[in-house]
């Protein structure tokens, strides 16, 4: 009996010794995983290079200063010229269109417009324009370019003589690439 009961208090002592390392192992793996919290500037470690950022100083080199090519563009600070730009503009026919100028129907109309950039050249504005009158007419289109409701540039369009119910489609080019433009609006000027 004397056995048994040392063999029982051993068996005991290394079950207690199990539970014990056990839950100071659960203690460590939660401790290493848990992120503590930081009062003030949020910052973090990078872990390969052991240096330490803040909202202030990421991506700055602790080494050199940043030149302007590392700063953010800031599209609202842009400097362009206020000058309007004429182009002479061939559309392309593409049909015809009923013949309904109007006191309710505009003499030219233009739908299906879209402002897209061609990378590393210029902003363009492609729609179809509809001449709806019986007569030729030497349509003037204005369009702006615009970012942020800033004018970028204005273009004026001289389309070429276009014949009586011709649906065209125009290209209207824009500023280089290089200026950030967000939208554009157009107008038929005349006729």
């Amino acid at each position: 009996m004397c056995n048994i009961t040392v063999l029982s208090a051993r068996i005991l002592a290394a079950a207690i010794g199990v539970a014990l390392a056990s839950g100071a192992m659960a203690q460590a793996n939660r401790a290493a995983t848990s992120v503590p919290a930081t009062a003030g500037v949020p910052e973090f470690r990078d872990p390969k290079t052991g240096q330490v950022w803040t909202p202030e100083t990421v991506g700055q080199s602790t080494a050199a200063p940043s030149g302007p090519q590392d700063k953010a563009f800031d599209p609202n600070a842009q400097d362009v010229p206020g000058k309007v730009a004429e182009q002479r503009v061939q559309g392309r026919p593409l049909g015809t269109v009923p013949i309904t100028a109007g006191p309710n129907v505009p003499i030219m109309a233009f739908d299906g417009v879209t402002l897209r950039a061609v990378p590393g050249q210029r902003w363009q504005i492609v729609m179809y324009l509809d001449n709806n009158s019986a007569n030729s007419v030497d349509p003037v289109i204005e369009c702006r370019f615009l970012n942020g409701g800033n004018t970028v540039m204005t273009t004026r369009a001289l389309v070429a003589r276009t014949g009586p119910g011709v649906r065209q489609g125009l290209v209207i080019l824009g500023p280089r690439t290089a200026l950030f433009v967000d939208n554009s609006s157009c107008n038929v000027v005349s006729p």
